[in-house]
């Protein structure tokens, strides 16, 4: 796992908050096992659901993977 597998991670899981995974994964269009491996580090992410969720939350993929701040 890369530094930047677990920094996406803690983001995606600040920036889902309260909502539940199965609630995210259908307003995404990403199946929630996916979502799950995210969060837990277990895949990574590919480019294609990248681009979706930094444009789900309109931030840029930087922010979202760790690379600069929020």
């Amino acid at each position: 796992m890369n530094k930047y597998t677990k920094s996406f991670a803690e983001n995606l899981k600040d920036l889902i908050g309260e909502t539940t995974i199965s609630e995210f994964a259908e307003k995404v269009k990403i199946p929630q096992p996916t979502i799950s491996r995210y969060l837990s580090c277990q895949r990574q992410i590919t480019f294609d659901n990248l681009v979706a969720l930094a444009d789900y939350f309109d931030i840029s993929i930087d922010v979202l993977i760790g690379r600069k701040d929020y």
